[in-house]
């Protein structure tokens, strides 16, 4: 199975469909509630797009380059940015779009609980702490651990400062919309990781055996390519939530404007 075929199959394909349901939601007058109407929607997806491209380049490079992860030459265009063939690219892009659509349609249906008036600042902090645990965990790993480590301590080194800037940011408000943010996560996981089997049981790409744990969640599928998706989707659910939220630019001027509060008090009084 060719890469772009792949992405035909299962990327655009589901992604055209959740289009169309979006399309069809806002005939029927079903819209986005009133608390996550910051930005538009459709900005909000192109921009975790270009994000993701940004953050991911250099070190999807690095995977293919440490030969970590491969693609079956002769099922690519052959234009390689990089180490990285094209269609690799074109996912970074995909995917955002595919999650933070999913996303749209779980928000039109599922309610979120009411605000309760409490930042939940101790509660983020302890979040926030946790992953930060994981973190300097996956750099040990990383640094001292085995080759059969490798993959998965790249994943989680590099995914989790952003989540953990999400949860201290806005912890409470991921918190109030859970319900769609969890439904979001678990089914575009367990989607894009059956997908996955698929490709690389089909020859597209393969994971190497020697700088993996050796667990499989479904046949074909390493465990680290089922975390992988776990953690990226978190992001862009996350990401997402947060771009759109209300509330989430309050506090982002709050804080903005709380460091030029003191400059000024400083130096301008």
């Amino acid at each position: 199975m060719r890469y772009f075929g792949f992405l035909a199959r299962f990327v655009i394909v589901p992604l055209a469909v959740l289009r169309v349901l979006l399309w069809w939601d806002r005939r029927r007058g079903r819209t986005m509630p009133a608390e996550l109407t910051h930005w538009p929607e459709e900005k909000a997806l192109l921009a975790h797009a270009v994000v993701a491209v940004a953050y991911t380049t250099i070190w999807d490079n690095y995977l293919v380059a440490s030969k970590i992860w491969g693609y079956d030459r002769n099922l690519v265009a052959g234009i390689r940015l990089g180490w990285v063939p094209a269609e690799e690219y074109a996912f970074f892009v995909l995917q955002p779009l595919l999650t933070g659509s999913l996303l749209q349609v779980m928000a039109r249906r599922i309610e979120a609980d009411p605000p309760t008036g409490n930042a939940m600042r101790v509660e983020r902090a302890g979040v926030t702490a946790g992953l930060g645990g994981a973190w300097a965990l996956s750099l040990f790993g990383l640094a001292r651990g085995g080759p059969r480590l490798r993959y998965m301590t790249l994943i989680t080194s590099w995914a989790l400062p952003p989540i953990m800037l999400q949860t201290a940011f806005g912890g409470d408000i991921l918190w109030r919309h859970r319900k769609m943010i969890a439904r979001t996560i678990i089914s575009a996981s367990l989607y894009l990781s059956a997908a996955d089997s698929h490709a690389i049981e089909a020859g597209t790409w393969h994971i190497s055996r020697k700088k993996t744990l050796g667990l499989n969640v479904i046949p074909k599928l390493p465990i680290e390519e089922f975390v992988f998706f776990c953690l990226t989707n978190t992001l862009l659910a996350f990401g997402v939530t947060l771009v759109l939220s209300k509330e989430s630019e309050q506090r982002l001027s709050g804080f903005l404007r709380a460091p030029y509060a003191r400059f000024r008090s400083r130096y301008l009084s």
